[in-house]
């Protein structure tokens, strides 16, 4: 990653960005199909900075390298993760309506809902502009599953920032996310920003943003109760008789079936729907 956030170690550790060429990730993909594969999560950091080469040393956005991916027949679902707001296109947006291998689903960390906070940061983005961004992909795709990340107790941060925050996931409303106190990492420019903010009150804050993301995780789950949602199985549950796998919206399902699956994909009802899982029965 080029970004060079303020709190980020990673362009330090990891190097300078650069992409894989595109034919080298569809034969791979076209391998792992071969073998069974039936999802591609495309991962990098950050993963819509992508500018592959093609065959024809033609430069390639993650749109464009979506599209050839969706292409292979055996392969039924695509993920990528994780983008950053400044690289959010169009081309994108448009993609996860137009693509039906391309998973209702986007993780797109934020971090923080202050303007004087992401400039700190050095995100380079307003939330105005990441609201902006919510709204287009939820006007192609209604239904979304939105994730984020968030980091409470950046240096500087006041009551009335944090409380930004808490606007601006309100008005969200995620479907998961990650959230964390902060915490300095040597050569990174926040390291040399004196923070003042006490641990008890980070715990707070934490506690206070997570409260409202899990109440949220819970909510949207339950928007599915009574709903088909078809199911990738990833194999066998904790219990006895029981199969677990991922929804196209990345939640965790959970069913019972006496027997041995042949399928490696299965309709449920949903019948429950808890934080961290959906529960259903075999239709």
């Amino acid at each position: 990653c080029n970004k060079f956030c303020s709190f980020c170690v990673v362009p330090f550790t990891r190097g300078a960005e650069y992409s894989r060429s595109v034919e080298e990730i569809v034969d791979e993909a076209k391998s792992l199909c071969e073998k069974g594969c039936k999802e591609i999560i495309l991962l990098g950091q950050n993963v819509n900075a992508y500018h592959g080469i093609n065959k024809n040393k033609v430069q390639i956005n993650l749109a464009g390298l979506i599209t050839e991916l969706a292409k292979i027949t055996k392969l039924e679902r695509i993920t990528y993760t994780t983008s950053h707001p400044r690289d959010m296109n169009d081309d994108l947006i448009n993609l996860h309506q137009d693509n039906e291998k391309l998973n209702p689903y986007l993780h797109l960390p934020v971090q923080s809902g202050s303007d004087s906070i992401l400039k700190n940061m050095n995100r380079k983005y307003t939330v105005k502009q990441y609201l902006k961004i919510i709204d287009k992909l939820r006007k192609k795709v209604p239904n979304i599953a939105l994730s984020s990340d968030f980091i409470v107790g950046f240096p500087g941060e006041t009551k009335k920032d944090f409380q930004e925050t808490l606007n601006l996931v309100k008005e969200v409303k995620f479907a998961q996310a990650y959230s964390f106190k902060y915490s300095r990492r040597i050569g990174t420019r926040a390291n040399r920003i004196k923070c003042a903010l006490a641990e008890k009150e980070k715990d707070e804050r934490l506690h206070e943003l997570q409260a409202i993301l899990n109440n949220q995780k819970i909510q949207y789950n339950q928007s599915f109760l009574g709903k088909k949602v078809e199911v990738l199985i990833k194999g066998k549950g904790k219990k006895e008789k029981q199969y677990r796998g991922t929804t196209k919206w990345m939640q965790s399902a959970i069913f019972e079936y006496d027997g041995y699956l042949e399928r490696n994909k299965v309709n449920l009802k949903v019948k429950s729907a808890m934080e961290n899982c959906l529960l259903g029965d075999l239709i």
